[in-house]
């Protein structure tokens, strides 16, 4: 039911993510992320809303992140029902799609990203998510969104589209965690959406949130 975009920045650490499904509230249940391990997407029939938890346990002790989906994905009896995408800070990936998924189901890996999807119009709009995001240049959020726009282009959910998220994670910043959990056009609601948090006063205020490696910072327009 959702076609989903992970992401890693082997520069900066930069982990990203971006989802779209045919159902409500795709950023409730499929986009995770721990600056400090990973970034996942669970998905499916019926997602699982734990498995990206125990993941990235999991992952403090064993950066394979196809090791660590085994690990998790084995343990449930319902996984045939569900689909899972991991990319671990280091960079390593891990997937798992159940046979009881609806077609097309699947999933693309490249050098630090990961497009899966399930109950797609094809094969088609994993590749067109993959190509867009490769070929885009410039900030991570942007290439997630030339990805989503892609897929949609491509054919995206085979049910239309009704929701639409992304998730940025960093030691460094504040996380960018943006959602429309229904829209007849999400897409660029979302994009909309990520412009407004762009603005001069709000980036301002975000930038004096405490981080990771700034924990106690609290002053605006704070170095990031």
């Amino acid at each position: 039911m959702t076609m989903s975009i992970l992401a890693r920045d082997p520069r900066t650490g930069l982990l990203g993510g971006a989802a779209m499904t045919g159902n409500l509230c795709v950023g409730a249940w499929v986009l995770w992320g721990d600056s400090r391990t990973g970034i996942a997407a669970t998905q499916g029939e019926k997602p699982s809303t734990i498995w990206a938890d125990e993941a990235f346990d999991l992952l403090r002790a064993d950066q394979d992140a196809q090791h660590v989906v085994d690990q998790v994905t084995a343990g449930d009896h319902g996984s045939a029902w569900r689909q899972m995408s991991l990319l671990c800070r280091s960079g390593t990936t891990g997937l798992f799609t159940g046979e009881e998924n609806r077609d097309w189901k699947g999933a693309l890996v490249e050098d630090d990203l990961i497009v899966a999807g399930n109950t797609l119009s094809g094969r088609a709009v994993v590749e067109a998510a993959r190509d867009a995001f490769l070929g885009t240049t410039g900030l991570m959020v942007d290439r997630l969104l030339a990805g989503l726009r892609a897929a949609a282009a491509a054919g995206g959910d085979s049910r239309g589209i009704m929701s639409a998220s992304l998730l940025a994670i960093s030691d460094d910043e504040p996380p960018l965690d943006v959602r429309i959990d229904w829209s007849e056009t999400p897409i660029e609601a979302l994009s909309a959406l990520i412009e407004r948090a762009r603005r001069p006063d709000y980036a301002r205020w975000v930038s004096g949130l405490p981080v990771r490696t700034d924990p106690e910072r609290h002053q605006e327009g704070a170095p990031s």
